[in-house]
């Protein structure tokens, strides 16, 4: 890649390339430039990119290759990636007048680190190679500015580090600035966005309402941070950045030299009786550890600011699986909910630090867990007491059915106009409140509960990585907008029952409504909301019947998961029933009516 980027630097500054990563560019590229320059860069990229491929696949580095970077030979005395000492190299070294391109421009600086991993030491994941990278950039550039962006993620958008530098060096606001946050775009959502991934609403719309109040939180990734703000300095109201001076620093030793010194820095035991995951770098101890940074850089008194230009600044790849999708946002549920019963509960941690809206905004999202009881009470309960006769809503004749009627359209239809407003479609707008279903009767209950278990101690802490490679079929169902349900999850049990639960509430509430033409109307008139309600529910979950029972290909519902809802579904039935029978037994030996 740093051989590769003396040819593609270049070509991208001549032909004003958007975006700027090669594989991006390539899959996406409609007019060719200059056809021989294009295909000799294209030849170019292939190669590297038919070596990589190569080299993983065989699980051998070249021979040839070893010998040009020292780097690649100290992995051969390595026996498993959980177990090696620090590996550093810098590639290329930008105050080498010889680090050129193929035109004669200077080339940045470019650093392979590897840091040390002992399995009798916890490397505290994504915090812990963030915090190894901060501390050995400091030796060697010691930029003032850091961005971090994810292994999925790429630039889209090469005007976000002006963008950013210009906030950063506003003359009236930009000292107090502590990160600029661009929001996490995905170049491979469909049309309708099947599994609502693109969270469009949240990130057009609410995380703007973080700017008035502090700024908005840092998301991990697509972020530029003042490298001050990082190594935990607390906001002055004076503070000022002299740019220049900082720009007059320079580094004076070799590259040798610093490749040496540094390595103690990405160490296993560096970090040892330091503030380091505490109050210096990002936190350690929750699998959501950029929210917790960005919240305490915020209660240090610096700010933030959310930029969302009209081209993405930066694009991943969302999941592609329903299972997938399910996974991530039970860690960042769970993840959530244990800050808010941590030390870091926005509502103790930023008492008198920051605004109280924020922190209230802050609370809403570390509930998203706690909100699995309500949508399992109405998802369950309303389609259990339709099968035993029992209402839970005034009567369509009453007046007091208005506030519900209210509620149930009315917010509907603001949330449909929400979504359209922020560029979405309306059957995307369906997809989206199906997944919104899905995940609060699935991800947030095994976050909740999950939890609530790490508090009693009986859970320890593990760290989750969604799975974003998928084979072909799964690719191509996805670009059908076809949900795939193929493996087997206790999530998947779980969202059939529920499916097949409010089936058998919709069909036996129809019963009721048939098989007596005389007390049709009262029925409806009693049940209408409840019905409409199961109704809904069943519509919602169309495509989950589509896999139980219709659908043929792999990414059907497995036929374990088919008789363990049905069984399920079945037994709740017959127990709802039969408490209800007992009860009506002991009214009726009591005189009352039944």
């Amino acid at each position: 890649a740093a051989n590769f980027s003396k040819t593609w630097l270049p070509f991208c500054k001549k032909f004003q390339v958007e975006s700027t990563s090669p594989e991006a560019y390539f899959r996406t590229a409609s007019e060719l430039v200059n056809v021989q320059e294009w295909l000799s860069v294209k030849k170019l990229y292939e190669d590297m990119k038919m070596r990589i491929e190569t080299t993983t696949k065989l699980n051998q580095i070249p021979e040839y290759i070893q010998k040009q970077h020292k780097g690649f030979r100290e992995w051969d005395f390595v026996s498993s990636k959980h177990d090696h000492q620090t590996i550093l190299q810098i590639l290329i070294d930008g105050r080498d007048t010889n680090a050129v391109d193929i035109e004669g421009n200077p080339l940045p600086t470019l650093v392979y680190l590897a840091r040390e991993k002992r399995p009798q030491y916890h490397h505290h994941f994504k915090a812990g190679s963030m915090n190894a990278l901060i501390r050995v950039s400091s030796k060697i550039t010691n930029a003032p500015i850091i961005l971090n962006v994810d292994c999925d993620m790429y630039s889209n958008n090469s005007k976000t580090i002006k963008s950013s530098l210009c906030i950063f060096m506003d003359e009236e606001k930009g000292d107090e600035i502590g990160y600029v946050q661009f929001p996490q775009c995905f170049y491979n959502l469909t049309k309708n966005e099947i599994y609502g991934s693109s969270l469009r609403v949240l990130l057009q719309l609410e995380v703007l309402g973080f700017d008035a109040n502090g700024g908005p939180s840092y998301m991990g990734s697509g972020c530029f941070h003042r490298r001050e703000t990082l190594c935990g300095k607390k906001y002055e109201k004076n503070y000022k950045v002299d740019w220049k001076k900082i720009n007059d620093k320079k580094v004076s030793e070799t590259a040798s030299f610093l490749e040496e010194t540094c390595k103690v820095l990405a160490s296993c035991t560096f970090e040892h009786n330091t503030p380091w995951g505490k109050e210096m770098g990002l936190k350690y101890g929750t699998p959501v550890e950029d929210v917790v940074t960005g919240m305490s850089i915020q209660c240090n008194g610096w700010k933030s600011i959310y930029l969302n230009p009209e081209r993405e600044g930066f694009l991943g790849v969302a999941p592609i699986t329903l299972l997938q999708n399910l996974v991530q946002h039970k860690r960042w549920a769970e993840g959530e909910l244990q800050l808010f019963f941590s030390r870091y509960c926005p509502l103790l941690y930023g008492h008198r630090k920051i605004p109280l809206k924020l922190q209230l905004i802050y609370s809403t999202y570390k509930l998203w867990a706690a909100n699995c009881l309500a949508t399992w009470y109405i998802v369950v309960v309303p389609c259990l007491c339709l099968l035993k006769g029992i209402s839970l809503f005034p009567k369509i004749s009453s007046p007091w059915v208005l506030p519900f009627v209210y509620v149930t359209f009315v917010h509907r239809a603001y949330s449909l106009a929400e979504f359209l407003w922020c560029g979405g479609t309306f059957r995307g707008w369906c997809n989206d409140q199906r997944i919104w279903l899905f995940k609060r009767t699935t991800s947030y209950l095994f976050a909740f509960f999950e939890t609530i278990l790490k508090l009693l101690g009986h859970s320890q802490l593990n760290f989750v990585v969604t799975a974003k490679v998928a084979d072909e079929d799964v690719s191509k169902r996805y670009d059908q907008e076809l949900i795939e349900f193929g493996a087997a999850s206790p999530m998947f049990d779980i969202l059939a029952t529920l499916a097949m639960l409010n089936l058998f509430g919709s069909l036996g509430a129809s019963k009721k409504a048939t098989m007596d033409a005389d007390q049709d109307s009262k029925v409806l008139d009693q049940f209408g909301l409840q019905i409409l309600l199961c109704l809904v529910l069943v519509t919602i979950n169309l495509p989950v019947y589509q896999a139980l029972f219709f659908r043929k290909d792999n990414g059907k519902m497995p036929t374990s998961v088919m008789y363990k809802s049905i069984v399920f579904a079945l037994l709740a039935c017959l127990v709802w029933m039969g408490g209800a029978f007992s009860s009506g037994e002991v009214k009726n030996s009591g005189g009352g009516e039944i």
